[in-house]
């Protein structure tokens, strides 16, 4: 994951980077978080928090990087997707070196964090962080131990008033694990993929307890309620049945960075609504 030209910090003749770009927006969360922010000279075009980060140059994101944006930008450490092939064999052929991030499960943001932190010379800070938050989801696995566990369809993006499009998390990745933390089982457990399109059939059969669905930007009251609504044709559904179709939101839902403990917790509330803080 880490690329060369940039070795740890603290080793005799190392130098850390100081003009560094990221487009990935977790990552570029991780770099606030472990104090490398002001060294942060552009980011992509979804990076929106923390505030400071949404006042940067926009450098494009996933499918439409500016490479020449990138470069006129002298950065030294460029933290890029590691499915960008294109972008880096154009970016390895400058003097910036790279962090390839890739999408994973829940201790695999732990494990970039602390990758993260090497990369850009602040590995004790990463560390810190990271075991703070391994800490906090600790906390939030044993405060839900023992109690009964729902079983879970765990939405984040459907057509906006129908159930058309539907979008759902499988059995792997960040969300997946995130939610069997909580203290809910995922009624996708068994496929084997971080999302899957689904079709109102396939939620009858599931027959989830909860719907959770979980949104970056939230809807309005009026929207929420026409949402709501929009599970009622299912009503053989347990979930729809009960009442259990509940709605979150926030990126630190989606964003697997360093707010991944909060959004576990938020979670737990969810489905465990008595639950202490």
């Amino acid at each position: 994951m880490l690329a060369s030209g940039i070795a740890p910090a603290g080793q005799e003749g190392v130098r850390r980077p100081e003009r560094i770009i990221s487009i990935v927006p977790a990552a570029t969360e991780m770099l606030f978080a472990i104090g490398a922010g002001p060294r942060v000279v552009a980011v992509g075009s979804y990076d929106a928090y923390p505030p400071e980060a949404a006042l940067l140059p926009r450098v494009g994101a996933l499918i439409d990087p500016d490479v020449e944006r990138m470069l006129s930008l002298t950065p030294d450490l460029v933290v890029v997707y590691g499915s960008q092939h294109d972008l880096i064999a154009q970016l390895e052929r400058s003097r910036a070196a790279l962090f390839r991030y890739r999408h994973g499960g829940l201790a695999d943001v732990l494990t970039t964090l602390r990758a993260l932190g090497e990369a850009a010379g602040e590995p004790k800070r990463a560390d810190a962080l990271a075991r703070r938050i391994d800490a906090d989801i600790d906390r939030v696995r044993r405060r839900v131990a023992g109690r009964s566990r729902p079983r879970v369809l765990l939405v984040f993006g459907r057509e906006p008033g129908g159930l058309r499009h539907i979008h759902a998390s499988g059995g792997m990745g960040f969300l997946h694990d995130m939610l069997e933390v909580a203290g809910g089982d995922n009624v996708l457990a068994d496929v084997a993929r971080e999302s899957l399109p689904l079709t109102t059939e396939q939620v009858l059969a599931r027959r989830p307890d909860v719907i959770l669905e979980v949104r970056a930007v939230g809807p309005t009251d009026a929207e929420l309620a026409r949402e709501r609504a929009a599970w009622d044709r299912l009503a053989a559904v347990p979930a729809v049945r009960s009442g259990r179709v509940v709605f979150l939101t926030g990126e630190d839902l989606v964003v697997p960075g360093p707010r991944v403990a909060g959004a576990v917790e938020r979670l737990a509330a969810a489905l465990h609504p008595d639950i202490r803080p």
